[in-house]
């Protein structure tokens, strides 16, 4: 009989990012992004029902029965934290655990150039972390909050669905606040946070209108934002949020984030080439005047030659890190073509070199 203390040691001992629980499965892992059966008996419903019990609170077992699922954070002893998703599947139990590192990371092992600490001193902007599920960009906030805790002396307010990574106080204060649990929503959370006399706010996640001007008006009134998207690169970042809002308002938004954003970090997660543990590429974006410019102007398209052109800032395009990465034999060439912005762009240049 499986027993989630186990389970959960099994996870931290093999550094497996996931575990799902489901009926008729065994318990799986995913170890460097593939996923791993472990060898033993299929799950059935009792199986699926007792294990969710001994994570989940009596408050978020009636929210799946309510609601079909819920999400929340918890430590596992000293060892580990974990994000947690309950939810139904046929009328059954399930739970994805993904664990939260208990170590912060520096930007060297995260894979991020020393320019990007200079964002950090800031006193007022927008800085988005951009990419899908799974892609690192809370571990990216949370390095760069512990190095502002570390370096600034400020207020920091985190607001987070759920906490993933507990700040301690430093040289900083840090107040990090739980949707669901502190507050009913992020943007209820922004709108009180500006009372709360903060520095920094972290907004785990941009879902809807409301959130978005709430965080740009933050980044206006003199506060440094950080917050997220589920988007890929600076260009569709950038449309994204100004294409959510409606046509009557697209015109004031465009002029408001041309003057708030600071950067654009955009990240994707691959397999290393040797299968062992997986590395970041990025795509960065740091605001120059030209590139304040195209968003005013409509002409998001051109901030691509900018980060072509600007890597004495620190800028590049997710392409040309992609391609460094291959070149320098860290990634596969499956994986270059699979996760490039412009894949025909990129074997015309490794047909120039003879590298394949």
């Amino acid at each position: 009989m499986y027993e989630m203390k186990d389970l959960l040691q099994l996870v931290v001992d093999e550094n497996a990012s996931d575990l799902h629980v489901t009926v008729d499965s065994p318990p799986v892992l995913r170890l460097d992004g593939e996923l791993c059966p472990i060898e033993g008996e299929k799950l059935t419903p009792a199986d699926t029902e007792r294990l969710m019990k001994a994570v989940t609170s009596e408050v978020h077992i009636q929210r799946v029965r309510e609601e079909g699922g819920t999400d929340f954070g918890f430590g596992f002893g000293e060892q580990a934290r974990f994000r947690v998703s309950v939810y139904r599947q046929k009328g059954r139990y399930a739970l994805s655990l993904r664990l939260i590192p208990s170590k912060l990371m520096t930007f060297e092992e995260i894979g991020l150039g020393p320019g990007i600490k200079d964002l950090l001193y800031k006193p007022r902007g927008l800085v988005l972390v951009t990419g899908p599920t799974g892609s690192g960009k809370t571990t990216t906030l949370a390095t760069m909050i512990d190095f502002i805790n570390s370096e600034r002396k400020s207020h920091i307010i985190t607001i987070e669905d759920p906490i993933e990574y507990y700040h301690k106080h430093r040289n900083c204060v840090v107040t990090q606040r739980e949707v669901g649990v502190d507050v009913p929503s992020f943007s209820e959370a922004l709108r009180r946070a500006l009372r709360q006399d903060p520095d920094v706010v972290l907004v785990g996640e941009m879902r809807d209108v409301t959130t978005m001007e709430a965080a740009i008006t933050a980044a206006e009134t003199g506060h440094l934002v950080f917050a997220t998207l589920h988007t890929t690169g600076a260009v569709r970042t950038m449309d994204r949020i100004i294409n959510a809002f409606p046509a009557n308002q697209q015109e004031q938004i465009r002029q408001q984030v041309a003057a708030s954003i600071q950067a654009v970090i955009s990240q994707q997660l691959l397999v290393k080439a040797d299968g062992k543990g997986r590395i970041a590429a990025f795509e960065v974006m740091i605001a120059t005047d030209s590139i304040r410019a195209h968003i005013r102007e409509k002409k998001t398209f051109r901030i691509v030659s900018d980060l072509q052109t600007g890597q004495k800032l620190g800028m590049h395009t997710l392409d040309a890190h992609l391609y460094e990465l291959y070149r320098s034999n860290l990634i596969r060439y499956e994986d270059l073509i699979a996760y490039s912005q412009d894949p025909g762009e990129i074997i015309e240049k490794l047909s120039k070199t003879g590298k394949r």
